[in-house]
């Protein structure tokens, strides 16, 4: 519920701090004291739009904390703060605050982390039920007649949820695999020759990379031969460079030993035979190695082009192609099996849509017998609410199958006919604001046990009607209050008395400065309001007498 509202800066509120309890609380003051101010300044916590006419003169910036307290928290509240993240603790209250400047600019926050005003008017819904004179949403709205008749009837809707949820998915996979088995079948000769021209290339995976390196090899081996084989020549022979050198070490050691220099002279040469021994071998060696074979070289280059002309043709890499291999097989060999799984699923889906019909007839059965109570109970208020002639009907209508869904197989809203003869028409269309208000106190009353929003606001439900019908809306609304919370701005002394709070809104004059102001009122500050409201401008001893008798009354 509400608990606490601070507003600064908001039109002729220059700064107000309103503590809120449990019960009726009722708002009073004479026309055009500021109590639209005051519902203007809870609708910018509640996501409604930033007009910077709110703004108070002369001030840089306005701005409105609302905090609410829990004893549970909703489900949707605790949803929706989880998805975008914000944090609260167990047992803390829920603050919502919104900033306000004069450019139409504004910033909102959840116990003081920035959040989106998106967010404000996603809970707006769980945190105040607001019914006024041209009340567009709550109630009025036909969107939300299915779930307030389905709490009236304590129906199982969440057990219809889930077994849509079930028929759908089996529906979903049967379609599906019918469009992949018509494709497939359609598609079967080309998957057949697709299948037959990867299993004769016999793809591998990793086989790309080897025969590229092995045709890098005969290349590069391609590429020097014939430097290999100048450099052979060279070595080889009577008359090449390394024979020379052999020739010339054999004509040294005979001379060698007639001096020193001459023996260091063999040795460096035959260092210099060794080392072109090894030079010879070593290119030896490597023409072995680097030995090409045209007609090896030609099968590469062929099963390379042969692999990446099939991976070009199939849109994959060609060590995708044992996969791709492996999935036309797949494909092939679902067209064949795939009649039984289609029957399989289409069994499946047959049976969870029994499930489903069967659990939203129920539900449908429910859903009518409990619009009969609802009409009752509404039509049992109509009358002490001066609407004698009015008449309520729950219509639940079945809807054709292209239009079932997880809430069912109805369509329900609630219809009024104002006169008598007249036909039935939407909550909305027809009733003056007045007679609006009226019929959805009386659909409030009726629907007292089911919940909803945590503070529930009426602005004004008791314009144009006065005595009796002004007593009935004070002690409905006061039944509607115990055990929630409910505000109510009135003009009415018999509703003003059944309050448990009674606040007085005041406007005041200063020079040039107005200003609007609220106080909550004792027992005699009471008094003198109701009396006030009975008598106009002069509080007469009558008056008071007569506030008296309604506050003992109520």
């Amino acid at each position: 519920m509400l608990t606490r509202l601070a507003i600064r800066n908001i039109v002729l509120i220059e700064a107000l701090d309103l503590e809120f309890g449990r019960g009726l609380g009722v708002l009073t003051g004479e026309t055009g004291a500021g109590k639209s101010i005051l519902l203007d300044a809870l609708g910018l916590v509640l996501g409604n739009r930033a007009d910077s006419g709110l703004v108070r003169a002369g001030a840089d910036k306005a701005a409105v904390s609302a905090s609410f307290d829990f004893a549970v928290l909703p489900e949707g509240i605790e949803a929706a703060l989880a998805e975008a993240e914000v944090e609260l603790e167990p047992g803390e209250p829920l603050i919502v605050r919104r900033q306000l400047r004069p450019d139409g600019g504004s910033k909102a926050f959840i116990n003081d982390q920035p959040v989106g005003v998106a967010l404000l008017r996603e809970l707006a819904p769980f945190l105040v039920e607001l019914h006024g004179q041209h009340d567009d949403r709550g109630l009025v709205n036909p969107r939300g007649h299915r779930a307030l008749l389905d709490r009236y009837a304590r129906a199982d809707a969440a057990g219809v949820e889930a077994a849509w949820r079930t028929w759908r998915t089996a529906e979903d996979r049967l379609a599906v695999l019918r469009a992949r088995l018509t494709q497939a079948a359609a598609d079967q000769d080309l998957l057949l020759a697709h299948l037959t021209e990867l299993t004769a290339l016999q793809p591998l995976a990793g086989e790309e990379a080897e025969l590229a390196l092995a045709r890098a090899a005969m290349q590069k081996g391609e590429r020097l031969a014939g430097d290999l084989a100048e450099l052979q020549h060279l070595w080889a022979g009577s008359d090449s460079a390394l024979a020379q050198l052999r020739g010339a070490a054999r004509r040294l050691d005979r001379i060698a030993a007639e001096h020193p220099l001459l023996t260091e002279a063999l040795e460096a040469l035959d260092r210099a035979v060794v080392e072109a021994g090894e030079a010879e071998d070593r290119l030896a060696a490597a023409a072995e190695a680097l030995a090409h074979d045209p007609a090896a070289l030609d099968r590469i280059e062929t099963r390379l082009f042969e692999l990446r002309a099939a991976a070009r043709k199939h849109g994959c890499t060609v060590d995708d192609l044992p996969d791709r291999m492996l999935a036309l097989r797949a494909q092939l060999d679902a067209i064949e099996g795939g009649e039984e799984e289609v029957a399989a699923l289409a069994r499946a889906a047959h049976d969870a849509q029994l499930d489903y019909q069967a659990r939203a007839e129920a539900l449908s059965v429910l859903r009518v017998e409990a619009a009969q109570r609802l009409d009752r109970a509404v039509a049992a208020e109509l009358a002490p609410l001066r609407l004698d002639a009015a008449r309520f009907r729950t219509q639940v209508l079945r809807l054709p199958e292209d239009r079932w869904g997880s809430t069912g197989m109805d369509a329900v809203e609630f219809l009024i006919a104002t006169n008598p003869g007249a036909d039935f028409a939407p909550l909305g269309k027809i009733a003056s604001g007045g007679e609006l208000s009226r019929f959805i106190l009386a659909l409030k009353v009726a629907l007292a046990e089911e919940g909803g929003a945590a503070t529930v606001i009426f602005d004004e439900i008791d314009r144009g009607v006065g005595g009796a019908v002004a007593s009935a809306i004070g002690e409905r609304l006061a039944r509607l209050a115990q055990g929630g919370q409910l505000l109510a701005v009135t003009h009415s002394p018999q509703v003003a008395a059944r309050g448990n709070r009674h606040y007085f809104i005041e406007k005041s004059s200063e020079g040039t400065v107005t200003r609007t102001s609220v106080a909550l009122l004792d027992p005699a500050g009471r008094q003198e309001e109701i009396a006030r409201m009975l008598s106009g401008a002069e509080v007469t001893p009558e008056a008071r007498a007569q506030a008296d008798r309604l506050l003992e009354q109520a």
